[in-house]
């Protein structure tokens, strides 16, 4: 009996200090976004106070307001919903059907190869590929365009995208494909009525990356997009930074309003990307 209230007691001290560890790694992780959230709830004069405070006696919402009805914060974020959409769409297309014949092919010559690559191609620095980029996007005329980012993100996006579908696709019994194939379905029946519905979680997992990816880029879209009217949320937020100045308020406020449509999605899919990122995992 002593042993096991012994275990016991480790059990619990275990379970704690995970959930001492868990809960300190999530105020490091908030504190930025509820500092921006209490900045833009603060009138001008206390944000520019010598003794900062991070409550405010007197909130005001006039900062959002600004942000919403006096920049051009709407068509940045229209753009950026446009791009990120994009992306996700493009991607998953191309990197479902690519992770499914990389998965069922794999001891073809020559595919596993081609997976590894994708792989490999990741590990070069954006920095390294912002000039032939542009280059290229200078020389096809999709400068200033949502073509140009919705190519580019989509070429980074597919590789990961590609891998995580494949760890489940890898999971998934070959023996309902036969039984289907005996039925007389065609290979793309199988995936598209059959595969797919049982890769939901999976897909939104590899969703949700590309979503965030196309949303919080940055370096890119400012190398690629210089026309005002076609950025995005990640490099539109600079209008709120002057040449001497920084209007915090407003700053504070589009930071906020840019974290929230992703948080929000992030709530309603967390149960799907958890179970997505761990799929294949046993394998």
């Amino acid at each position: 009996m002593r042993i096991l209230r012994t275990r016991a007691s480790r059990r619990r001290m275990r379970h704690l200090l995970t959930y001492a560890g868990l809960l300190v790694a999530s105020v490091y992780a908030l504190f930025p976004l509820a500092w921006a959230l209490a900045t833009a709830l603060k009138p001008s004069g206390e944000i520019l106070s010598d003794t900062p405070t991070f409550f405010t006696a007197h909130p005001t919402l006039a900062h959002f307001r600004e942000v919403l009805f006096e920049t051009a914060f709407p068509t940045y974020f229209v753009n950026s919903v446009i791009v990120s959409l994009a992306t996700v769409v493009v991607s998953l297309a191309v990197g479902i059907f690519a992770a499914y014949a990389i998965s069922r092919l794999d001891r073809t010559p020559g595919i596993r190869a081609i997976g590894v690559a994708m792989l490999v191609g990741q590990m070069v620095p954006v920095v390294l590929l912002i000039m032939p980029l542009y280059q290229f996007m200078q020389a096809t005329g999709l400068l200033n365009t949502y073509i140009a980012l919705i190519m580019t993100y989509t070429v980074f996006a597919i590789p990961i995208i590609t891998w995580m579908m494949k760890g489940f696709f890898d999971t998934v019994p070959i023996e309902i494909e036969e039984a289907a194939r005996l039925d007389g379905c065609s290979r793309l029946y199988i995936v598209l009525r059959i595969i797919l519905p049982l890769s939901t979680p999976a897909i939104m997992a590899a969703a949700i990356y590309a979503l965030i990816l196309a949303w919080s880029e940055f370096v890119l879209a400012f190398t690629l997009i210089s026309d005002d009217s076609m950025r995005t949320l990640s490099t539109g937020v600079f209008s709120f930074m002057g040449l001497w100045t920084v209007n915090w308020g407003s700053l504070m406020s589009a930071a906020v309003l840019i974290v929230l449509p992703v948080a929000v999605v992030f709530g309603f899919t967390q149960k799907y990307l958890v179970s997505g990122l761990t799929a294949g995992s046993g394998r």
